[in-house]
């Protein structure tokens, strides 16, 4: 726990340092006109102002990330305008049965998350700094699990120049069991106080975070995710992008395996029409292992499509080899390559009373903390949608399908499939108070005996979520 406490003070204070530094940048910057939008920024109410705010303001500016960064698309981005913070709280109580997910028995369980949030944006007139933070303390009633911390900090930083932009972010979690469908449908999926007017969240796309797919890893864990990325401009329809991601997966307890990951990726945008967009990508991703020599080098190539009409849809296609390579050759055979075919599909799409994301990835990554590598088919969907005058509905659906990247017969048997389904209704309870209620079903197979203990066995877990969510007014900076 005190190296995750020492990471998250860390990573605090790294925001602080970017929001000072860029206050100098935009003083002595003034005549280079304003920034693109670069993620969410509301126009905050003023305090007597009675606008619900859960109503959702309608404009929208296009999305004008690169189709082949490290950031998923979206439908839109809403104007900007002031710098704020606004404060949260939230309270939430999981009510588990069948403990053998985290090494209990059979009945029944409880863990609570108690919360603080805080979310911020600061806008200059050439970048634009959000911070959104969520801390707060897991205790369980079972003892297998026990008591824990939970955190979680999102900080994205844009410079803008004339044909340039500059993209910083961390994303860090800090959290009591797997981030694959942590927190569906509840507040705790993602940090910050939430609400219309949060700001822009890291938004870093499948493949570019630790991946953590299995649910048979034991205890608490933290990730974190830092990554740079470059857009340039070469006239208003041709850029190149280059980028990087560090990222780690670190475990409070024994019997899991942790692991850092390095991320390049360089590619080419071409917008073909308004909507249309084409760009070719390579991308470079290192895998070693702290308690294994195995190391594992993955080269991916890929083309790819995307559509974007603002307000309404984003989707993006990509397809192409992967070359992945290994130190020590995996199972009993010689072989130190690997050769596939890897993709994506990612869709968002709004409508009127609510929307839908759709996610698809087939690539290598780092294992998920029980296997040396690994060739993972994971599919995401999550949708909402307004119910009436006050009550809102949502659904949430995840499949991963994990497999030893290569070997033999008996290699390729160390299957793991992972699900999680869900539905959950939420309603205002004021102007800014929420109550969630949600259900969710968490799903592990698999044919190994070979993962941590106590238990690799087959098992179902369901899961009763009641949430409370207060987020203050905001406090504008200027």
């Amino acid at each position: 726990m005190k190296r995750a406490r020492i990471v998250s003070v860390s990573l605090l204070v790294l925001a602080w340092l970017c929001q000072g530094a860029m206050t100098a940048h935009a003083q002595g910057g003034q005549d280079n006109g304003p920034p693109k939008p670069a993620g969410k920024a509301f126009t905050p109410p003023s305090a007597d102002d009675e606008q619900d705010q859960e109503q959702p303001i309608p404009a929208m500016e296009p999305d004008d990330r690169p189709l082949v960064g490290f950031q998923d698309l979206l439908v839109g981005t809403p104007p900007e305008s002031h710098s704020y913070w606004f404060p949260g709280f939230s309270y939430t109580n999981f009510a588990y049965s069948n403990g053998e997910l985290a090494g209990g028995g059979n009945g029944w369980y409880s863990t609570s998350i108690l919360t603080g949030n805080l979310s911020l944006l600061q806008n200059w007139s050439t970048a634009q700094l959000s911070v959104n933070y969520t801390g707060g303390e897991s205790v369980s009633t079972d003892s297998t699990i026990g008591n824990s911390q939970y955190h979680q900090l999102g900080v994205f930083q844009t410079i803008n120049w004339r044909r340039v932009r500059l993209i910083l972010l961390n994303q860090f979690a800090y959290l009591p069991a797997a981030q694959f469908g942590f927190g569906a449908g509840t507040g705790l999926a993602f940090p910050g106080a939430g609400g219309p007017l949060a700001p822009a969240l890291p938004g870093l796309a499948n493949g570019f975070t630790p991946n953590q797919t299995i649910f048979n890893t034991i205890g608490p864990r933290y990730s974190n995710s830092g990554g740079l990325q470059l857009n340039f401009l070469l006239s208003p329809r041709n850029s190149i992008t280059v980028g990087g991601v560090f990222g780690v997966l670190r475990f409070i307890d024994e019997g899991n395996i942790e692991s850092n990951q390095t991320i390049l990726n360089t590619g080419y945008n071409y917008q073909v029409s308004r909507s249309d967009m084409f760009g070719v990508s390579y991308r470079f991703s290192a895998y070693e292992y702290l308690s294994s020599p195995q190391a594992i080098r993955d080269h991916m190539a890929q083309a790819t499509y995307g559509k974007k009409i603002t307000g309404r849809l984003a989707l993006k296609l990509s397809v192409g080899p992967e070359i992945t390579t290994f130190r020590v050759p995996p199972g009993v055979t010689p072989s130190t390559e690997h050769k596939a075919v890897a993709g994506t599909a990612d869709l968002s799409y709004a409508f009127a009373a609510g929307g839908l994301d759709l996610n698809y990835n087939h690539a290598v990554n780092n294992g998920s903390g029980i296997l040396l590598g690994a060739t993972t088919d994971q599919i995401t969907l999550s949708g909402t949608h307004k119910l009436g005058r006050i009550w809102s509905g949502n659904l949430s659906f995840g499949y991963a399908r994990n497999t030893p990247i290569a070997g033999t017969t008996a290699n390729r048997a160390s299957v793991f499939d992972s699900v999680f389904v869900g539905a959950g209704l939420q309603r205002p309870l004021t102007r800014t108070a929420n109550l969630t209620l949600n259900y969710t079903a968490n799903v592990q197979t698999s044919n190994t005996g070979t993962c941590p203990e106590p238990t690799c066995a087959n098992f179902t877990t369901h899961q009763i979520t009641l949430g409370l969510t207060w987020r203050g007014r905001p406090f504008i900076l200027h």
